[in-house]
């Protein structure tokens, strides 16, 4: 692993990433332009979610069958083509496929995250697991920001076509640059073998259960705070428009900026202590933003900070476990991780709007902690479980 790949692999994951996310601040745009109704332009992004936790499902877990290096740039060459098609879409339907399409095979980036850890030396390789998942939470960030300022000067379609040759130019470079590496020189067993092993490994793999379980419930909270920001700004006492609401999202990269400083922490075999760490700063947030409701913004801040911090933490600490559970399975493992990681994140925004009609910002608040604390209880009880097992575990050892 040398800085030139791993500055490569966070690009590619971060363009990726990126054009799940064109179509939310585009909606209105898309649907004068295209002649769709709010409904179908609203589908746009129910599209990327199914698309993406179908790459997720089936194409995530080749990565542990084939070379990953082909795998990834394949996918990045198939997103580069539908984000094409997108920019040059006809009609809403033409879109609506090509956006599935494209998020479908935009898990190109959750192939380079296992692939960044089989490359790297185990005393970095939880600091290089974080630097291509920055490139991925980064990219979903820009992705936003950048669709709308480039929407304004230039085109909601050049979005797509600049994007799309971006991709294009990855692909490339990915089969240049990265070494080729094959799982195994034993017989590989069937694809239905491997999709079949992928959905059995949280059976097979207790201890792959509470990172994910832990993973699970901060995603679901995180995203209630994405869903309720917008909610929060856009009424009284803030009465703030799409950009400025956009531009204030872009708080969440303090988040990132810190991730490698926690995955520094992992790498000498501190894991659970990040992982708490993350969680209790995301549960101590929650608690912090509630006067943002009353149009305290410094709170809001300082809230969202923390959060951001809390979360980047977690998810290394919980990606960085699970990883060493089965090095030959680390594709496999990514795809059950994230699968579960995106859909508790739907099930928060879904349940998010609920919430505020009945308790609007101390509501969702109230709920944002409830995730946090599930999952510090979950963390904690991983902690104590390990505490106690070890030295049984260590006495029944029979001597070699």
């Amino acid at each position: 692993m040398t800085r030139p790949i791993l500055l490569l692999m966070t690009i590619a994951s971060g363009l990726s990433a990126a054009g799940m996310y064109f179509a939310q601040p585009l909606l209105a745009v898309l649907r004068d332009a295209l002649h769709m109704s709010a409904t179908a332009a609203g589908l746009t992004v129910t599209a990327g979610q199914v698309g993406y936790a179908i790459g997720l499902a089936l194409l995530v877990p080749l990565g542990d069958r084939v070379s990953r290096r082909g795998l990834a740039a394949a996918l990045l060459a198939a997103t580069s083509l539908s984000l094409l098609v997108a920019g040059c879409a006809p009609s809403g339907a033409v879109l609506l496929i090509a956006t599935g399409l494209a998020a479908a095979t935009a898990v190109g980036a959750q192939v380079l995250v296992p692939f960044a850890a089989e490359l790297s030396a185990p005393d970095h390789r939880a600091r290089n697991i974080s630097v291509v998942m920055s490139g991925v939470l980064l990219g979903g960030l820009l992705g936003r920001a950048a669709s709308g300022a480039l929407a304004d000067t230039l085109g909601w379609r050049t979005v797509y076509w600049f994007t799309a040759a971006a991709l294009a130019i990855m692909a490339v470079l990915v089969v240049r640059m990265l070494p080729r590496t094959e799982p195994s020189d034993l017989p590989q067993p069937s694809l239905p073998h491997y999709l079949r092993s992928t959905a059995l490994l949280l059976r097979d793999l207790p201890a792959l259960r509470r990172p994910v379980a832990v993973a699970a419930a901060t995603m679901a909270g995180y995203s209630v705070q994405l869903s309720a920001l917008t909610m929060l700004l856009s009424e009284a006492p803030y009465h703030w428009g799409p950009g400025r609401i956009g531009m204030f999202g872009l708080v969440g990269v303090i988040g990132l900026a810190s991730m490698t400083f926690a995955a520094r922490i992992v790498d000498r075999g501190h894991i659970r202590t990040v992982l708490i760490a993350g969680v209790a700063l995301e549960l101590v947030a929650w608690t912090v933003m509630i006067p943002a409701g009353s149009g305290q913004l410094s709170w809001l801040v300082v809230g969202m900070v923390l959060i951001n911090l809390g979360q980047t933490a977690m998810l290394n600490a919980a990606q960085s476990a699970s990883y060493e559970l089965r090095p030959d399975a680390r594709g496999r493992i990514n795809a059950v991780f994230m699968t579960l990681f995106f859909a508790a994140g739907a099930i928060g925004s879904a349940v998010t709007p609920t919430v505020w009609a009945h308790g609007h910002w101390p509501g969702v608040c109230f709920l944002g902690a409830t995730t946090a604390g599930v999952a510090l209880l979950l963390a904690t009880l991983r902690s104590r479980q390990a505490a106690t097992a070890t030295p049984t575990t260590s006495a029944k050892r029979p001597a070699r």
